[in-house]
């Protein structure tokens, strides 16, 4: 009988208990004060999305319990519909939407707590309905790259110094001097046939330009030749402005608001003839602005200016010349898909927040790229500092890497990739960088999104291919 009164005695207390928690959490969720929604810290009642499948995460803070709802399921989802008080904790919501081939449209998530409640519209981007645009998007444009591969050392060499005497020089002697051969049909065909169907011809234009800006014929006759060997293959190609910008002494084009005044001009002139001589091209070529543009043209140019500095507007200035200049030679410029790039191409969170989306008569045909080659002493030969063997830390940078640019990515509604990467270290292990290859490959696939390798890989001159297990890896793990 005693042991049967206890056992009352302790559910009549369970059961007190379970009343007084359940009034509690009643009164607690019903006298709800606080409920916000927000993004990056900030307070928001709008998400904008490109027309690219993608997510975000938006914050919710509140004291009270909260439940989320949609006004529509059909294109985005949430991964989280409700949160619990605890303390003072966040918790999250994962906003997904998916590729969007039509018109723009919206979306209105809900979120309520209480008596409390918070809206937020959800924009995604259309494609358009300009009747003229038959371009793909930067973003189908991107679906379609699989691998790409950059020609360098050739139309970019810059050769220059006391040995270099430029007078009767050919634009093959000056496509010669960095150690590569004449490109050929036989060089471009072999690249393409093994998968790569993305080729970066990197082009430096200041040797090869008279005191006024006008770009040498024969000059522009070679590089022309080049892009017409990518075009015959079917492949993409993006044609650049190389080392006018970066530590060298001939540079002039550089991210800095001093020399913007004069560098603007000429660089205007410099697109409006590319732009002219490619105007009937189609959309498998793409222009891109600059590459690893510096505040100046020495080894000091590396280290980015700080947030806020007058370098980043310049990059924006630039960027704005460069995009009013091709649009106004028409014809299929007037769609073509463009490439911009951050400060030194890096990738650090202060360069990639600087860098802001230019404005564009048509949306959609704009694109971003980055360079990596990270970890910098695996990728690199850094002598002492060097890293030989790609281990879990590697990984953890790359990691960083790709989270850091796509969350820009998807702030700024344009896709991104990477311009150049590799590493292009020979004397280390192959089978070290063959795991970077792999993990690299694997990354392009989990973010969709894909990157141009930096030369090596093939002998141009035998057409031999030198470091096949590097490739194998990136094809293996990108598909």
């Amino acid at each position: 009988m005693m042991k049967m009164k206890k056992i009352m005695s302790f559910s009549l207390l369970l059961l007190l208990g379970l009343m007084v928690w359940s009034c509690s959490d009643d009164e607690k969720t019903a006298n709800g004060t606080q409920m916000r929604l927000f993004k990056d810290g900030a307070e928001i009642s709008e998400l904008k999305f490109s027309l690219g499948a993608s997510s975000q995460m938006v914050g919710v803070f509140s004291d009270a319990d909260w439940d989320a709802s949609l006004s529509d399921e059909s294109w985005c989802t949430i991964s989280n519909h409700a949160g619990f008080v605890d303390g003072d904790s966040i918790q999250y919501i994962r906003v997904s939407v998916e590729k969007n081939t039509g018109e723009a449209r919206s979306v209105t998530l809900t979120v309520k707590a209480g008596s409390m409640q918070r809206t937020l519209v959800i924009n995604q981007s259309g494609m358009g309905t300009d009747p003229g645009d038959t371009f793909p998007s930067s973003y189908a444009t991107l679906e379609n790259f699989v691998l790409g591969y950059n020609l360098g050392n050739t139309l970019d060499s810059n050769p220059e110094g006391d040995w270099w005497d430029p007078t009767g020089k050919t634009p093959i002697d000056y496509e010669t001097q960095w150690g590569q051969p004449e490109t050929t049909q036989e060089i471009i065909d072999a690249i393409v046939a093994k998968g790569f169907n993305l080729i970066r011809v990197p082009v430096t234009w200041r040797p090869h330009m008279d005191d006024e800006g006008n770009v040498d014929a024969a000059w522009m006759a070679r590089v022309k030749e080049v892009v017409d060997m990518v075009m015959k293959t079917g492949a993409y190609c993006i044609i650049n402005v190389m080392h006018d910008t970066g530590a060298s002494g001939s540079a002039w084009l550089q991210a800095n608001m001093e020399t913007y005044p004069t560098s603007s001009v000429l660089y205007k002139k410099l697109w409006t003839q590319i732009a002219t001589t490619f105007r009937d091209y189609g959309d498998h070529l793409l222009y891109e602005s600059f590459n690893e543009i510096l505040y100046t043209n020495s080894n000091d140019g590396w280290t980015a200016p700080a947030a806020g500095s007058d370098s980043y507007e310049a990059i924006r200035r630039l960027h704005q010349d460069f995009v009013d200049a091709v649009r106004a030679t028409g014809g299929n410029n007037e769609y073509r898909n463009l490439v911009i790039n951050p400060y030194s191409a890096g990738n650090t969170e202060t360069i990639l927040n600087e860098i802001i989306v230019p404005e564009d008569r048509h949306s959609n045909h704009l694109m971003m790229s980055i360079h990596s080659y990270d970890p910098y002493n695996f990728c690199n030969d850094n002598g002492e500092w060097n890293i030989d063997y790609f281990t879990d830390d590697c990984k953890a940078e790359i990691d960083g890497v790709f989270q850091r640019l796509i969350k820009r990515s998807s702030d700024l509604g344009i896709p991104a990739f990477f311009g150049e990467f590799g590493a292009i270290d020979a004397k280390k292990d192959i089978d070290e960088r063959v795991k970077y290859a792999t993990y690299v490959a694997q990354k392009f696939r989990e973010y969709g999104t894909t990157g141009l390798w930096w030369m090596g890989l093939i002998d141009r001159r035998t057409l031999t291919w030198t470091e096949e297990p590097i490739v194998e890896a990136l094809f293996q793990n990108i598909r």
